[in-house]
């Protein structure tokens, strides 16, 4: 039960190419995010926002703005793999930073931010050639990542978190 809670659509399972990726849909889901985090949200109430979607996990709350740091970091690192020759980029502590006062502004705070940072996201990565696609980066704890790696990567985070809401909405009866 841990594990599915944990991890509610499956940890993340990258594929072995880029054909097996399907980055069009994968683009598709980084641009349709913000307004399935919206309209999730939409009736949640203040002490639903601060309910853990499991045990010793982070509070919806937490969740939104880990969204929104998360993916500030992978747009960063997308225009830093389009402007720079094989980046190494750095990566960030998210437990500390889910630690952090900002943490408690309120989510509409964040959901503005995902709405903003993915409109743009998505206009780079509509725009990308194949050629594009292999462009790497260096991620000083897993390696070379092409940016169709960080799309497949960045569109299975945000499914992954929708996921952790919406399950416990389900699991709580708050419809």
């Amino acid at each position: 039960m841990e594990q599915n809670l944990r991890y509610p659509i499956g940890p993340e399972q990258s594929p072995a190419s880029y054909g097996e990726a399907n980055i069009p849909e994968r683009i598709d889901e980084i641009e349709h995010l913000p307004k399935q985090l919206t309209r999730t949200l939409q009736p949640l109430t203040r002490p639903k926002l601060e309910t853990p979607y499991r045990p010793g996990g982070w509070t919806v709350r937490q969740v939104i703005h880990h969204i929104a740091d998360s993916h500030m970091n992978g747009f960063i690192r997308t225009k830093w793999a389009l402007t720079e020759d094989l980046p190494t980029i750095k990566p960030y502590e998210q437990e500390k930073w889910a630690a952090l006062s900002d943490y408690q502004a309120p989510v509409s705070t964040s959901l503005d931010l995902i709405t903003s940072l993915h409109s743009r996201w998505e206009i780079i990565l509509h725009r990308l050639s194949k050629q594009q696609m292999f462009i790497q980066y260096i991620h000083p704890e897993s390696g070379k990542q092409s940016l169709w790696q960080h799309i497949f990567h960045y569109a299975w985070h945000g499914r992954h978190h929708l996921a952790h809401i919406t399950q416990l909405i389900e699991r709580k009866n708050w419809h």
